[in-house]
């Protein structure tokens, strides 16, 4: 294979590494803020149910004072009662007294109908707790493993635009020049593969005797539809087979 060749197919390797390393990293600002968003769903949870916990007990306490009221009322009457002195005050009373508690009866009923609901909320507090734990500790370790990763992408990026001055010094300027061009008008992929008489980036069918130029691998020859830099990447065998039977 032509070394100028051999070396525009290395570059595009090259910088579609850096892209896709510099994509990962740009996207790590979003990663960690999905992770804080999580962690702030699962402590949403907790205040959530703490706050249905907090309303319960203030219902129960509101009820509790109702009660109260009534069997004060209730110990008036009954008070009052034993000092009545007709048939029509004595019924009156018994009135009184039967209404105040039927009252505290619903009352009654109402707080324990709030302490059972209780139980399940003090139960909704333990697990949301719980699961407020185990995504703080998830959240943490994905977060170093974040940190770990783009401590990573950083150095590989060193490492390729090393790479990437190594292959540009060695590649003839001309070549270069047309492979930046290229790049730049094709979002960033200047070289294909042929194959099968077809640049498999763009689809468009080569010429036959433009396909068997580029199978030899010994020249730069750009694809006619989207100006890339087109390789073969058959067997050197294989290539020269295929180009003895080809016709001229």
């Amino acid at each position: 294979m032509l070394p100028d060749l051999e070396r525009v197919i290395a570059l595009q390797t090259l910088d579609t590494a850096t892209h896709d390393a510099q994509k990962r990293l740009a996207e790590a600002p979003e990663r960690a803020a999905a992770l804080d968003a999580r962690l702030e769903a699962a402590k949403q949870q907790v205040a959530e149910a703490k706050a249905r916990l907090a309303e319960n007990q203030a219902k129960r306490r509101e009820i509790e004072k109702d009660v109260a009221m009534h069997q004060g009322r209730l110990s008036k009457f009954r008070e009052q009662a034993m000092a009545v002195k007709t048939n029509q005050e004595y019924h009156a009373i018994q009135k009184e007294i039967g209404f105040a508690q039927s009252e505290i009866k619903t009352l009654e009923d109402r707080i324990l109908e709030l302490m059972l609901e209780a139980d399940e909320q003090n139960a909704a507090v333990k697990r949301a707790d719980k699961a407020l734990t185990d995504e703080q500790k998830a959240i943490e370790a994905e977060k170093k493993q974040l940190a770990a990763e783009s401590t990573q992408l950083e150095a590989s990026l060193e490492q390729l635009a090393g790479e990437r001055r190594r292959v540009t010094a060695a590649l003839d300027q001309a070549v270069l020049a047309m492979f930046e061009r290229v790049a730049k008008g094709r979002h960033g992929v200047a070289v294909a593969e042929a194959r099968d008489a077809i640049c498999t980036i763009c689809h468009v069918r080569l010429r036959p005797q433009v396909f068997n130029n580029v199978r030899r691998n010994d020249s730069i020859i750009q694809c006619d539809s989207c100006q890339r830099i087109l390789y073969y990447a058959g067997t050197p065998a294989a290539a020269s087979a295929d180009a003895v039977s080809q016709p001229q």
